[in-house]
């Protein structure tokens, strides 16, 4: 299976200016020499805490935001050699909330064929054709055509949103926490919606979520992201079931569960989440790690194996 996309060191950093005279104040250390790779139609969840980087990374992934170093490479070819038009058919994105997502003067129809329409693909007759069978690809009637976001509920606006997202077949759909604005019942009818998508029409994503539940039943690997940082990458399924890294299993430890009768056991974590004007040295996660050692408040861990296909950040992993 080929290389889709190739994050190598990809660093983004924001200066922060402040005071009458607008000197600065520090740099913002949003994301921070993330190394990554999706193959062609896998699905990889990215997890960790609000505040960590995840979406700014997909805005990087997106080629919304200006690399402070690192490269992206889109099926082998750098984001930057890319023309503009042609990268935005290949790579679209499912935001968070489909009410702000949607423009509310347009009808239903017209938010779809859009992208079409600006695309230059296709007749008036054509775009109303593809429209149409785009939204009962995402199981919507055709009558909601002429409807407006507001008249949906917001399964549906979600739907239609994933439905603007598939108009030009991209090769990389982002979908950035795209269930967590829903209720429950229906987040499970939108990720089984995202699971068959991808199995008949050949997509890949990158699937950014809060929530380890959610990702494990849509992803087939998983990267942990904490303060800018990746800090465990493997198959879902395994890394779920053994997580390696002390903040993957508070994470996990976080997960409720629907069995009244079993209790997890919860990992608490002591002290709040470093500032990322201010990030500690070392292991970002050491100030809240139950397990911390001396070498953790001095030097970031390079990746150690500790499975197949399993990689951790984390200093208890060292060879011995």
């Amino acid at each position: 299976m080929s290389t889709l996309l190739q994050l190598e060191n990809v660093t983004r950093h924001y200066r922060v200016q402040g005071g009458v005279l607008g000197l600065s104040k520090g740099t913002i250390r949003a994301v921070e020499a993330v190394n990554l790779s999706i193959r062609q139609g896998e699905s990889l969840g990215l997890v960790g805490e609000s505040g960590c980087g995840k979406s700014t990374l997909a805005r990087c992934v997106l080629g919304l935001e200006p690399l402070s170093a690192g490269a992206v490479r889109f099926q082998g070819k750098p984001l930057a050699d890319w023309d503009e038009q042609e990268l935005r058919r290949q790579i679209q994105m499912i935001f968070q909330d489909p009410y702000s997502s949607l423009n509310p003067r347009m009808r239903v129809g017209s938010i779809v064929a859009e992208p079409l329409v600006i695309h230059g693909i296709g007749t008036g007759a054509e775009r109303t054709a593809k429209t149409l069978e785009l939204l009962r690809t995402v199981g919507l009637d055709t009558a909601m055509a002429d409807r407006y976001p507001h008249q949906l509920s917001g399964g549906q606006r979600q739907r239609v949103a994933v439905a603007r997202a598939l108009a030009l077949r991209p090769a990389l759909v982002v979908c950035d926490e795209p269930v967590s604005a829903l209720d429950v019942s229906i987040q499970a009818q939108v990720l089984l919606l995202l699971q068959d998508l991808r199995e008949h029409l050949g997509l890949t994503y990158l699937f950014i979520s809060h929530d380890l539940a959610v990702v494990g039943q849509v992803c087939e690997r998983i990267a942990v992201m904490y303060l800018g940082k990746i800090v465990e990458t493997g198959p879902a399924m395994e890394l779920i079931a053994a997580p390696s890294h002390p903040y993957t299993r508070a994470l996990l430890s976080a997960v409720p569960v629907a069995d009244p009768k079993h209790q997890r056991n919860r990992e608490n974590l002591t002290g709040e989440l470093p500032s990322l004007l201010a990030p500690p040295k070392g292991c970002p996660f050491h100030p809240r790690c139950p397990q911390v050692m001396n070498i953790c408040r001095i030097t970031f861990p390079p990746a150690f194996a500790t499975g197949d296909e399993r990689l951790a950040h984390c200093w208890l992993h060292a060879p011995t």
